[in-house]
């Protein structure tokens, strides 16, 4: 490992952004579309919108908590600086499940496109065979080497890949355009559909999936030059560029698919195992095809890539807080890297793409944009506390209209884990209620007993919350079990939702501790702490 050392802030405003952008763009143009038109028909691009907007409201509040306190990890970090340690728990160990999961998600991506080709694989229903899942742990394990030696370099590489990456999207937009057909627009047969479709597949076609990756800048913002200029602007320009293509990539489906392969609507479509690779075949354009599908390599490759060296900040923000093996919180003094926690992150990716009922792109998307967005909503809450609690804390971008753009964030992210459905919300609230049993066998006697009753004072609302999400979740109109019917019929549930969301807001923002706890010891600000603490 070498001995301890800290982070290198060797990250400009242009590797930020493409951070973020290069997780936003990975194998979510590759499905997304496709599968946003199977719930929503034509108006999946509403879809599009809703994510878009919601995703916005949450990174403007991690923009000011970013910029004013930049640490590797921040999402597993805000929560326990302002709520303490059960919160602080319930965070890092939903992150956990989110962050390691995404690089399975990816490298399943690029194999489901290969197979296409290479047979030997698997397919998209069957789920990959054993040569399949060699090739997936190849994928895994060259991520790691490449995040295994140094920040910079595994930040100048992801500019270059992102950069090519994006290209291809543009040419297939470009070129699907020319093959626009308007009455595609007004062709029904998706399910759900109407506004229960629109919602879905916001939640579940991955749109909010896509939309995940704003997150890198916050978590490699003890690496930035300059996070308190960088960190806003990387969030801002990463959510708007992935709207701006992942619109462009939506209409262009919707309008290219042939009139014959609608014939059965859009939940019936047939291109599902590659489906822009497919349209382009049913189109007669076979190069684009090939583009594709070396872009099917490249893109998902990207952001597994990402996703891997992310998973790696968050073990590491986990440990520093305390309540995961301070091992993990090591950093190789001439690397920079917390290699250790690298090394966990394999593991763990490895470990989500072995079951075979989690090897499908799909369902993958599901739980993790249900546990990625559980530790978002934190956010707004760890914000509005802070400007209560610390108003003197330097804030070098400071959130506009915050009493109301935060709360409504707070909302958005509720609707998002909402519509995400019963099935995904109880494995990952379930999961994560059951696993309270590690939080005591992570604090040692003395603490517990100096800070059992006040930190379960300040957090004891997420607990009721994540009671309350699995209650609605089962009444409510969303991928309940087969045979079950609604006891909320939509759109009342997402109604409740949004009041009930309401109320813990206000309830998270009451419960916060009098003085946040804001670790003193980062090694990577210093500038920072003398300037704020």
């Amino acid at each position: 490992m070498g001995r301890p050392g800290g982070f290198k802030k060797s990250l400009n405003l242009l590797d930020l952004t493409f951070l973020g952008l290069g997780s936003i763009i990975g194998s979510g143009w590759l499905f997304a579309a496709a599968n946003a038109a199977a719930f929503a028909g034509s108006y999946a691009w509403v879809s599009w919108l809703i994510g878009a907007f919601a995703f916005i409201l949450i990174g403007l509040v991690y923009a000011e908590l970013g910029s004013m306190m930049p640490r590797s990890g921040g999402f597993v970090r805000y929560p326990q600086y302002t709520h303490g340690s059960l919160v602080g728990y319930l965070i890092g160990f939903i992150a956990m499940l989110a962050y390691s999961s995404v690089a399975g998600i990816e490298v399943e991506a690029v194999r489901g496109y290969a197979a296409t080709w290479w047979t030997a694989l698997g397919t998209k229903t069957a789920g990959p065979t054993f040569i399949g899942y060699v090739f997936e742990i190849a994928l895994l394990v060259l991520f790691l080497l490449l995040n295994y030696w140094s920040v910079n370099v595994f930040g100048k590489f992801n500019t270059v890949i992102t950069t090519i990456k994006f290209l291809v999207p543009i040419i297939a937009v470009i070129v699907l355009f020319t093959h626009f057909h308007p009455a595609n627009l007004s062709v029904k047969g998706a399910n759900p559909g109407g506004a229960s479709g629109i919602f879905e597949a916001v939640s579940l076609s991955g749109i909010a999936f896509a939309f995940l990756g704003f997150r890198q800048a916050v978590d490699f913002g003890a690496e930035a030059k300059r996070p308190q200029r960088d960190i806003p602007l990387a969030i801002i320009f990463a959510i708007l560029l992935g709207t701006v293509m992942y619109l462009l990539l939506q209409f262009a489906f919707l309008g290219a698919v042939p009139a014959a392969a609608l014939a059965k609507g859009w939940a019936n479509l047939s291109f599902v195992q590659a489906p822009y690779a497919d349209l382009a075949k049913s189109l007669g354009i076979l190069w684009l095809m090939n583009i594709i599908f070396v872009d099917a390599v490249i893109s998902p490759s990207g952001t597994g890539n990402i996703y891997l060296s992310g998973t790696t900040r968050v073990l590491f923000a986990w440990a520093k807080t305390g309540l995961f093996y301070s091992w993990f919180q090591k950093v190789d003094a001439r690397t920079g890297i917390p290699r250790g926690a690298l090394w966990l992150s394999l593991v763990l990716s490895v470990i989500w793409i072995l079951p075979a009922h989690l090897s499908f792109w799909q369902g993958l998307v599901g739980n993790v944009t249900s546990a990625t967005v559980l530790t978002y909503m934190i956010g707004p809450i760890s914000l509005a506390s802070l400007r209560k609690t610390s108003p003197e804390l330097e804030r070098p971008f400071r959130l506009k209209a915050m009493s109301f753009l935060s709360p409504l964030a707070f909302i958005a992210a509720s609707l998002i884990i909402f519509w995400s459905g019963w099935t995904t919300n109880l494995e990952i609230l379930g999961m994560t209620l059951v696993s309270l049993v590690l939080y005591f066998a992570f604090m040692d006697k003395d603490g517990l007993r100096q800070r059992l009753r006040s930190d379960w004072k300040t957090g004891s609302w997420l607990v009721v919350y994540f009671v309350f999400m699995l209650i609605v979740s089962r009444l409510g109109n969303y991928q309940l079990p087969a045979g079950a019917k609604p006891i909320i019929a939509s759109p009342w549930d997402s109604v409740i939702v949004a009041v009930g969301a309401l109320i813990f807001y206000y309830w998270g923002v009451n419960s916060a501790m009098a003085q946040p706890e804001i670790d003193a010891d980062d090694e990577s600000d210093e500038e920072l702490k003398a300037a704020n603490l």
